[in-house]
């Protein structure tokens, strides 16, 4: 219509007065609540009083560069009362050891466990030994074996 080429032309956001109060609330809340993302900041930020909707706030979060940290797995190896973890690397033969059991079932359905421990470092079973029950035993095994 007045000749001017679409691509020159392009819609600017207008920048709010509240702007860097919002960007620094969401930051607040970002780094206190690292697991939320800009959808519940944003629930929080009408909840604090702000008139604000979510596609302005996910525009701050972009701009800002705030992410999700992704879960990191549990791990289930050498637990201390505290509930820290210690995971152990293998670093040489004989240094970290892991059991499982396997268990399978008799012609006579009677259950037969097998008690399986390896080397991590190497990959090799160390001891394998099927049995019935392995209640109060255990401890009388491993004791024998250190």
């Amino acid at each position: 219509m007045l000749g001017f080429n679409r691509r020159t032309i392009r819609y600017q956001h207008v920048i709010k007065d509240d702007e860097d109060e919002v960007t620094a609330k969401m930051i607040e809340l970002a780094t206190q609540y690292g697991r939320y993302g800009y959808r519940r900041i944003t629930a929080m930020l009408k909840t604090f009083g702000y008139d604000i909707n979510h596609k302005r706030v996910e525009r701050i979060w972009k701009e800002n560069g705030l992410k999700v940290p992704k879960k990191q797995p549990k791990r289930k190896r050498l637990w201390l009362n505290d509930g820290c973890c210690i995971r152990l690397r293998p670093e040489y033969k004989n240094h970290v050891w892991s059991y499982d059991f396997v268990t399978d079932q008799l012609e006579n359905k009677k259950k037969l466990r097998w008690l399986n421990i390896i080397d991590e470092y190497s990959r090799t079973c160390i001891f394998s030994e099927p049995r019935r029950s392995w209640r109060h035993q255990l401890e009388l095994l491993m004791l024998h074996m250190f």
